[in-house]
């Protein structure tokens, strides 16, 4: 079965997140970016996060938009994609 990727990677958003968290300061953790989400109705724990930075699970749309939310950007921020 075919799967859509990017390159070796399954989202376009994993290392953009990674980066942006790790900006933070105080930096955010995988698991208090997880339970930030949680508290807004998405459930994902440290280790889906963990699968997300390094390309290895796709990402939903509703995801990224409340990702987004947590992180203080935007989607297209997220989606490395210059919004101008």
């Amino acid at each position: 079965m075919f799967k859509n990727k990017n390159g070796d990677s399954n989202n376009i958003s994993g290392e953009n997140i990674a980066r942006i968290r790790k900006s933070k300061s105080p930096t955010l953790s995988q698991r208090a970016l997880a339970d930030k989400m949680q508290l807004l109705g998405i459930d994902l724990d440290k280790n889906a996060i963990q699968r997300i930075e390094c390309g290895k699970r796709f990402v939903t749309d509703i995801e990224l938009v409340v990702m987004a939310k947590v992180l203080d950007v935007s989607v297209l921020e997220l989606l490395g994609i210059d919004g101008h």
